[in-house]
């Protein structure tokens, strides 16, 4: 039923791009054409600084991981493996799979830790979160640098105050009094209480400020690495256009129906790169964006495979990966089965 109701959901989107893209379309020839006089020196670049980006932002979950598990506390080297795996699961599967998928597969390698799945899920919010401040900055800075398309500011109003207001709330959980997980607890309360150890890293400030600051190295290489693929297509724009591309790219793929939102991305950036004052036309627009998703997939569905065998997993096991969901809630009815029945203690 969930597949059915999703397949409906998706139906209008689909029909809308292949409207756009067949009786509206580009002409392909251009396309064809765009990407035979690619600069393949940029593309290298491009993809080198989105590797950076990837980098930097592994170190910024890092960072609030180091704030929430108690030691001993996954190295770095292992919360990099999960962090690239879960690219992987976000550009191949539809959905935010890749944040759940990386969550359990951290968990593997830390068997019998109690509730630490729920705690992971929320080190992933609170990494999640730290993306609002560079959010905020890219757009303060596209507003009035740039020419957003006037169709894009209820979008791109309405996504900045919902991530103020998730970064508000997770701010206050995190900040209210904190008590430690104990046995008399309920379900309810215990699994509420790890998820809040996930998020002590906004407890902490400068541990918060360390987060954020990666966060900020990692949007500023995307940022370059967008404005690098523009040379690679000979667009030859204002630095702000790379971060108005940047800012649609983000608003497209917010609601990811299938994998990337293929299509309906390179649709985005085409219309916002094709009015004044950049005049770029629309089918070297959609030919750009072809080539900047197909950089940024590259990248994560590359490492993304060579960690994915590195934890001795594969494509069809990453998506009969158990839910962390699931295993959150078994772990917290196992944390909170009577004592004598979780001895095996009979009567």
């Amino acid at each position: 039923m969930k597949r059915y109701w999703r397949f409906l959901a998706i139906v209008p989107v689909v029909a809308l791009l292949v409207w756009l893209l067949g009786w509206h379309g580009p002409d392909w020839h251009a396309v064809h054409d765009a990407f035979t006089v690619v600069r393949w020196e940029w593309v290298v670049i491009a993809i080198g600084l989105n590797l950076l980006s990837v980098f930097a932002r592994s170190l910024a979950w890092d960072t609030t991981i180091r704030q929430s598990v108690p030691p001993p506390r996954p190295g770095y080297p292992l919360v990099f493996s999960a962090f690239c795996v879960g690219l992987f699961g976000n550009a191949v599967l539809p959905g935010r799979v890749g944040e759940l998928a990386r969550v359990a597969v951290l968990r593997r390698r830390m068997p019998g830790r109690k509730g630490t799945t729920a705690t992971l899920i929320g080190s992933v919010v609170a990494h999640r979160m730290f993306d609002l401040f560079p959010v905020i900055v890219l757009v303060v800075w596209v507003l009035f640098a740039a020419t957003l398309p006037a169709t894009e500011y209820f979008l791109v109003a309405a996504v900045v105050g919902v991530g103020v207001i998730l970064f508000a709330a997770a701010w206050i959980v995190a900040r209210l009094e904190h008590r430690a997980v104990a046995d008399g607890m309920g379900r309810l309360r215990g699994l509420i209480a790890r998820v809040r150890e996930g998020l002590a890293v906004m407890r902490t400030p400068a541990a918060a400020a360390q987060a954020a600051s990666f966060q900020f190295v990692g949007w500023f290489c995307q940022l370059l690495a967008v404005w690098a693929t523009m040379h690679a297509f000979h667009i030859y724009l204002p630095f702000a256009a790379a971060g108005l591309v940047l800012v649609v790219m983000n608003v497209v793929t917010i609601v990811p129906f299938w994998p990337g939102n293929i299509g309906l991305l390179q649709v985005a950036i085409a219309t916002a790169l094709k009015p004044q004052p950049y005049h770029v036309a629309y089918a070297h627009g959609v030919a750009y964006g072809i080539g900047l998703q197909a950089i940024e997939a590259s990248v994560g569905i590359g490492i993304g495979l060579i960690f994915l065998a590195r934890e001795g997993l594969s494509y069809a096991m990453l998506k009969q990966i158990e839910s962390p969901v699931e295993e959150m809630a078994n772990e917290t009815a196992q944390e909170h089965q009577p004592k004598r029945a979780r001895a095996g203690v009979s009567g």
